[in-house]
């Protein structure tokens, strides 16, 4: 904004009185402030995000958070890519934040060096510490369990107690899963090598895929129709694919496979680690120039508000320890979670998907 100056002080007199001067040059400064503060507020419409979630999961997040403040998003769907996208846009993305699943996904555009660091007490306060990282890069917002599930009809669920039971021979040719890369079960096997060593989860790895009904393929979806079909009695899956089978209305058959499985929580005895969860989360690009605006919404993601959405329409559990689980997921029982920092799988990763190719996952 351009400040205008009317020569109509100069009407009367030939020479500017100093007093006249000084009234100038503070309407001309607070012109320029409050131009300066609306182009500030121009470019904080908008915030720009890259985002590997599923659009209509984080859809009525953004619209919450657009009817509160006015602040719109555009949303650039990538299902892959996202690393080679903006390592290649470098400082020219118009990215102001990602949105993505998986500490492997966050991990490695971490590695990229584009993320710049959040100092915000409300974060810190509502995120623990296990499910953000440590230089503040980039914060959990929600957490999924990557649990077993069984034939309701043939498999009682007290006969599987830990993920380690799934390499016993009593399974042989009755476990599906999708392919070990997949960055899901990568981290399923992290946690194996964090709590029991690189050479046993390698064995652990081998027994799994001796147990196998079929080659790993498809979806966690599709496992779930495996398991309706016969084809297995056990599969590996995150819980909200349960809730969004159960409660799938353009897909009814899906809700049939829902129901032909049960979910059982792994690792819960006493002296046991607990069930393997991962997260979903956010970070802010540095080269983003809405850096107060990105920061404003990520504290509010993080939210008792935004935090019971991803609940019940994500159908995944809240970061913030004060919020509840959403009743329906609830229902599906309780469960301890492990304590293992997510940043631990990360460190992980590459052993395990050494490992992957190794037996052949």
């Amino acid at each position: 904004m351009t400040a205008v100056i009317s020569y109509g002080f100069f009407r009367d007199n030939s020479r500017l009185s100093v007093s006249r001067l000084c009234v100038i040059l503070i309407l001309s400064a607070a012109f320029l402030i409050a131009g300066a503060g609306l182009i500030r507020t121009a470019k904080a419409e908008t915030l720009n995000i890259y985002s590997s979630r599923n659009p209509q999961l984080i859809q009525p997040l953004l619209d919450a958070y657009t009817d509160e403040t006015g602040i719109s998003f555009k949303v650039l769907h990538l299902s892959d890519g996202m690393a080679q996208r903006l390592e290649a846009e470098a400082d020219n993305t118009p990215a102001d934040m990602v949105l993505t699943t998986d500490i492997s996904r966050l991990s490695e555009l971490d590695k990229l060096h584009i993320f710049t660091a959040v100092d915000s007490s409300i974060l810190t306060t509502n995120i623990p510490a296990k499910w953000r990282d440590e230089d503040h890069h980039w914060f959990g917002l929600s957490v999924r369990a990557r649990v077993a599930v069984v034939s309701a009809d043939r498999v009682d669920p007290d006969e599987l107690k830990q993920i380690e039971d799934l390499a016993d021979s009593r399974w042989r040719g009755r476990i599906c899963t999708r392919k070990g890369s997949h960055p899901y079960n990568r981290a399923l096997l992290a946690s194996i090598i964090a709590h029991n060593g690189a050479e046993a989860a390698q064995e652990w790895a081998e027994g799994l895929v001796a147990n196998l009904a079929r080659k790993p393929q498809g979806n966690d979806r599709a496992q779930a129709r495996a398991i309706h079909a016969g084809l297995c009695d056990v599969a590996l899956m995150n819980t909200y694919y349960y809730g969004l089978m159960k409660f799938n209305l353009k897909k009814t058959e899906q809700q049939e496979w829902a129901k032909s499985i049960r979910i059982v929580f792994l690792n819960q005895g006493d002296d046991d680690h607990g069930q393997h969860v991962n997260i979903t989360g956010a970070a802010i690009l540095e080269s983003s120039e809405k850096y107060d605006e990105a920061v404003a919404f990520l504290e509010w993601l993080s939210q008792p508000e935004a935090q019971r959405v991803y609940a019940s329409t994500n159908y995944e559990y809240p970061v913030n320890p004060n919020v509840a689980p959403d009743a329906e997921i609830a229902s599906w029982g309780t469960f301890r979670a492990d304590d293992l920092s997510v940043q631990e799988l990360a460190k992980h990763a590459p052993m395990a998907q050494r490992i992957i190719n190794i037996t052949g996952w």
